[in-house]
């Protein structure tokens, strides 16, 4: 898959059936040695834009269940 083909993909967790945001608003954190996608990095943001408490959620990417055509399944675990 090319990373042209995640933009715009909804990011959704599982286990609250929550919206946690849209990829392309997201950052990819990236092993600068291997070039593998260590984690999703996704903004706390609402709906118009209005801030949520928190400022940022880090998804390791183990916890990608399933990378669909509109969307990206997620296990978020309670740590997170």
């Amino acid at each position: 898959m090319r990373l042209s083909e995640l933009g715009g993909k909804e990011i959704v967790d599982v286990k609250k059936a929550e919206r946690l945001g849209v990829l392309g608003q997201t950052d990819l954190e990236i092993d600068e040695r291997t070039g593998q996608i260590k984690a999703l990095v996704i903004p706390s943001v609402k709906w118009f834009g209005l801030k949520r408490q928190g400022g940022e959620m880090r998804v390791p990417w183990r916890q990608i269940k399933k990378i669909g055509t509109d969307m990206v399944i997620v296990d978020i675990t309670d740590e997170q």
